[in-house]
């Protein structure tokens, strides 16, 4: 039984995956078409709407043989082939991300070439200030972040209650039948440290989300500068309290959870079981907010006029429409040109060492749990 929900889960997740990925052209701004800055009025040239419906008919297509394939997964992880399995999930996965950016290059070049026959063009560079900018809404303050705290002295204090009635021999790892392949001796590292530790670093990372949320650049629209600021403002409150929730939840649960298979009230396959439909909520919350607000709140107002006019235009900055590169540019974060979320000015010489510290900091953090768990 939990092989076949393990199965549903993953092809939900790949299904998931695809969808989202197949629809992001229509919720990107309305001043960006395939990574490519437009008039916002040229979202209704039906060149760019052609472009905008193969590329999704193709990614639905696309993701209805990834999800059969995923399936097909499923089936060799309940014969015992966990292995061939797994791999063939990452691929499906791998293979819509690969397909999306490979059919965003392609939509990019076609935008680019209309924009230059129709002289698209901004003939002076805006720059545009929202007054008050303060008094607009925005991501909730990084204070909030305290909240994850209690959750995990809860957890280290329900460990040390719950440490002298686990077995001398804690299960550690199952395969997706249940089964347990891996055994540890009990100790307070093994029993308390690995899942205080988990819990210790999601917060760390969701928490270092946040704070790029709160210090990235504020998109805002020339043509509508007080609307975008307003709607992107409603983007990074919704975006900030689904990360917390999300932190809290996920973060909590699966320390929690590990706990209980330790202590023998559940089987360590329950919990991985569980784990699994604790992504259910989060990825059908995040599709939700994408769909609700768009990229940076560009479906908060979707009634607002598109100028005809090219207010501002950075092209030149976007390397493969996805990677961001200003000199001149003092933000260190922005909102995303293909896609939901944040990216990093890696012109920025701090944001290599952002890059560089989260991979130090992630080695040591599988290190130290591969040294607890053996």
């Amino acid at each position: 039984m939990i092989a076949i929900a393990t199965v549903g889960m993953l092809a939900l997740l790949t299904l998931s995956t695809g969808l989202l990925l197949a629809f992001t052209p229509y919720l990107m701004r309305r001043n960006e078409c395939f990574a490519t800055t437009v008039p916002a009025a040229a979202q209704n040239d039906p060149r760019l709407r052609a472009l905008k419906k193969r590329y999704a008919a193709f990614m639905i297509a696309l993701t209805v043989v990834c999800t059969i394939a995923s399936l097909g997964a499923g089936a060799l992880i309940i014969s015992g082939n966990d292995a061939a399995g797994v791999a063939i999930e990452c691929s499906s996965v791998a293979v819509l991300a690969i397909a999306s950016f490979a059919l965003m290059l392609a939509g990019r070049r076609k935008v680019i070439a209309i924009k230059h026959a129709e002289g698209w063009q901004a003939q002076h560079k805006q720059t545009v200030a929202v007054a008050a900018e303060e008094d607009l809404p925005g991501a909730l303050p990084l204070a909030w972040n305290l909240l994850y705290i209690p959750v995990i002295l809860a957890t280290a204090g329900i460990g040390f209650v719950l440490y002298p009635s686990m077995p001398d021999m804690l299960p550690m790892h199952a395969d997706f039948a249940g089964n347990v392949t891996n055994y540890t001796s009990k100790s307070i590292g093994s029993a308390i440290g690995f899942p205080v530790l988990f819990e210790v670093f999601m917060a760390a990372c969701l928490t270092f989300s946040h704070w790029t949320i709160l210090r990235s650049k504020r998109a805002v629209d020339p043509s509508a500068p007080a609307a975008s600021a307003l709607a992107y403002g409603l983007f990074a409150r919704a975006q900030s309290v689904f990360l917390l929730v999300v932190g809290i939840v996920c973060g909590g649960g699966i320390g929690m959870l590990f706990l209980l298979s330790s202590a023998g009230f559940i089987t360590l396959g329950q919990a991985g079981a569980i784990v699994l439909l604790l992504t259910v909520p989060v990825v059908g919350g995040s599709i939700a907010l994408s769909v609700v607000y768009g990229q940076a709140g560009s479906r908060v107002f979707l009634r607002l006029q598109g100028e005809d006019e090219l207010l501002a235009d950075d092209d030149e900055h976007w390397k493969l429409g996805i990677i961001y590169f200003n000199r001149d540019d003092a933000s260190l974060f922005l909102p995303e040109r293909f896609g939901i979320g944040w990216t990093i000015n890696f012109a920025r010489p701090a944001a290599w060492a952002i890059v560089a510290g989260f991979i130090v900091i992630t080695l040591a953090f599988v290190f130290v749990t591969i040294s607890l768990a053996s």
